[in-house]
């Protein structure tokens, strides 16, 4: 009996010095260390702390200088503004830039940007991102057969305008190569409208007349140099202009030129200010090109972006409004809805401007541009 009871007597002791640190008052300081406290204070800050914002961007490739680019301005601005950017690229295969999405959402993204790879197959993206409760954002690629919330773009049918007519201008008659886009890209259909639109009229008097039309899969150099290639040889190199869609394949083409001596005879028109395109430009091999300020273009995106992954309603609203640098606001149709669509403005670049326009922008340098010429012929800057 004496044993239970002093065992008895130990636990009701325990158990009241339990109950008594228990009833303590959440806000007392009795019995807790300074050492203590400190520790409950950083510990009850970091809670606080808001969730660290994470944003997707999705894109096709990084074979392409413009997208190498874009890639750096855009974890720039992620760095600047103290945000995690999650950049995946697919190198060209629509399947995997899915499977790529869906690993990003398991990493918890806030927003999503996507340079659709395959712009009719991506709408699925739109609807597992929604899934996720997270928005999309078309970047330069518009995403059609889905709830895409935006579209962010140069207007795609001006610079086919611009492209045609840079040739149009020099070469009203004769025999033209056309030589389209990626087919699985919607912006080289928006293209090929805008080009449609200037030549259609020569076309029609009988002053131009298209040797061969082809899309260059992919915006593949190699492709766009076999259409040179067969429409020279149909013709027996009777081309006054070659329409290419965009800079890489204005390389092809010129290259199916070189193999003709006819490069710096024929027009080739382009796109996106490459460096080399620039440096064929001063050298007289091909005539422009089409300037896309990208740096406008990825600041207006990360600032979207951005506001929809932090619910900047304020900054939304603004941009919604069509404030923003050198655009305007539109509408672009992707099948199911008219997609909110900010389109930025772009300019035609040929030697004659191009200390007006890239150098001027600081898009690219004159010692780089002009450095396979002659020094004494270098434009005289200020």
């Amino acid at each position: 009996m004496k044993k239970v009871f002093k065992s008895s007597l130990v636990f009701a002791v325990v158990l009241s010095a339990f109950l008594t640190g228990c009833s303590q008052k959440p806000g007392s300081s009795a019995n807790v260390t300074p050492e203590q406290k400190t520790a409950a204070s950083e510990s009850s800050g970091s809670a606080a702390k808001k969730k660290e914002v994470v944003i997707g961007f999705s894109i096709g490739t990084m074979k392409q200088e413009r997208w190498q680019r874009e890639v750096k301005m855009a974890q720039k601005y992620a760095d600047d503004h103290g945000f995690k950017l999650i950049v995946q690229s697919c190198e060209e295969d629509a399947a995997k830039q899915v499977q790529q999405v869906e690993g990003m959402l398991t990493q918890g993204i806030d927003a999503l940007l996507i340079s659709a790879q395959d712009s009719e197959s991506s709408g699925v993206i739109v609807e597992k991102a929604h899934q996720a409760g997270v928005k999309v954002i078309a970047y330069d690629r518009l995403v059609r057969n889905g709830d895409l919330d935006y579209y962010i773009t140069f207007d795609n049918v001006k610079v086919g305008e611009l492209q045609a007519k840079m040739l149009t201008d020099r070469y009203p008659k004769g025999n033209y190569i056309w030589v389209l886009g990626g087919p699985e890209d919607n912006n080289a259909h928006l293209l090929k409208q805008g080009q449609e639109s200037i030549l259609k009229p020569f076309i029609d008097k009988g002053d131009i007349n298209i040797v061969i039309q082809q899309w260059a899969k992919g915006w593949n150099p190699e492709e766009a140099l076999k259409i040179a290639e067969n429409g020279l040889t149909k013709v027996k190199n009777d081309v006054v202009a070659v329409v290419a869609s965009n800079d890489g394949t204005a390389g092809g083409v010129i290259q199916a030129l070189e193999s003709q001596g006819l490069a710096g005879k024929v027009g080739v028109s382009g796109q996106d200010a490459e460096i080399a395109a620039l440096q064929r430009i001063v050298e007289g091999k091909q005539t422009g090109t089409v300037y896309k300020p990208t740096q406008v273009l990825n600041q207006t995106a990360m600032d979207l972006a951005y506001a929809l992954a932090t619910k900047d309603e304020a900054k939304i609203k603004e941009l919604d409004s069509g404030n923003f640098k050198n655009g305007h606001i539109g509408k672009v149709n992707n099948g199911p809805k008219d997609v909110t669509s900010l389109l930025m403005d772009v300019q035609t670049v040929t030697k004659e401007n191009v200390l007006d326009t890239v150098v001027k922008d600081g898009y690219q340098k004159l010692e780089d541009i002009y450095k396979n010429v002659p020094k004494d012929q270098w434009p005289k800057t200020k």
